[in-house]
């Protein structure tokens, strides 16, 4: 593995500081396909793309790109399209989780209801594909597709399993890899190809993805624990409420003592609200969200190996850059 060094007055944000150039023109190509929409439909999609977060699956591509030559105006255009199906999975979230905001501006569905956000998401998936299919390569338009349907049947596995007390954590890590990790798989695979990279080292990017996807979920099932909707800029506590039984929950009902366990199941099946305050007064709580937060550094350390067929560079260096900016977030859900 080639040495990796923080570059000099580099902070956490770093990798992303690295590409702004190239996530800049992401955010113009973003709006160019804003405005493809009917006038009548374009200002419903303008609002979902201006709430959709840093660009983290443009950002990998881009990087990717760099760390294997340069990155040009395919790896951008990749990530526009896999951004765009990430928002549009981000819609279809909100109203299965009836969730109010999403990074303190409403959600889609509190603005208009449901039905129209739902067709809104179709939008954007269906633009997302038709975008794909400017490539010459109809494996790249393959891979796409298949990203977009491993995100929606993550979607459905994890909605089928709500409530759910026979869910494994081997199906846990399933559904996360489908519903979370495909998108970041596609973006760092789908740019190694795009770069003209070998087939080991496309699918080493592709892990790299798959895993570091995995981690981001994790993450996000510990601070819908222990997040502050202040701080974090959307609606918490919605796995609990809606029955999604998520890694650090799957720790509790493993450890849990035999009454503790009956009191927690027996709110699952009557599918009562799992709040705080219960969890927090069981004992093994605590040790719950650790364990998943150890399970995800992990994975980061195995997302380091997998970098290890890329050249030493800046963009490298920031891929792990990226893994070590996950890592500390992490750390910040130990309590």
């Amino acid at each position: 593995m080639p040495a990796i060094t923080k570059q000099p007055g580099h902070s956490d944000s770093f990798p992303f500081e690295l590409v702004r150039p190239h996530l800049e023109l992401v955010e113009v190509a973003i709006r160019e396909q804003v405005r493809a929409f009917d006038p009548m439909v374009e200002p419903y999609v303008s609002y979902v793309c201006n709430t959709s977060g840093k660009r983290i699956r443009p950002a990998l591509a881009v990087l990717t790109g760099g760390a294997l030559g340069e990155a040009n105006e395919d790896h951008r255009k990749i990530g526009v399209i896999l951004e765009l199906i990430h928002m549009a999975t981000l819609v279809h979230d909100d109203i299965i989780d009836g969730a109010s905001t999403r990074r303190m501006v409403p959600t889609a569905n509190a603005k208009w209801g449901n039905g129209l956000s739902v067709l809104l998401g179709d939008a954007l998936f269906s633009h997302a594909l038709t975008l794909a299919t400017d490539f010459d390569s109809i494996d790249i338009c393959r891979k796409v597709g298949h990203a977009a349907r491993e995100v929606c049947q993550g979607e459905i596995m994890q909605t089928q399993r709500r409530f759910d007390l026979t869910l494994t954590k081997d199906e846990y890590f399933q559904i996360m890899e489908m519903k979370t990790g495909a998108l970041f798989a596609a973006a760092a695979g789908l740019a190694a190809k795009l770069s003209g990279a070998s087939e080991e080292v496309e699918k080493r990017m592709y892990d790299y993805g798959l895993r570091l996807g995995a981690v981001y979920q994790i993450y996000d099932d510990c601070l819908d624990l222990v997040g502050v909707e202040e701080t974090v800029g959307k609606t918490l506590r919605t796995d609990l409420e809606k029955g999604k039984l998520t890694l650090p929950i799957l720790n509790l009902l493993e450890s849990a003592s035999d009454a503790q366990r009956m009191k927690l199941t027996a709110r699952i099946i009557n599918q009562q609200p799992l709040d705080l305050p219960v969890l927090v007064g069981i004992a093994e709580y605590e040790g719950a969200v650790e364990r998943a937060i150890d399970t995800a550094k992990d994975l980061l350390g195995q997302c380091h190996d997998d970098l290890s067929v890329l050249p030493d560079n800046e963009s490298s260096q920031a891929l792990h850059q990226i893994a070590r900016f996950l890592g500390s977030l992490l750390e910040k859900c130990r309590r």
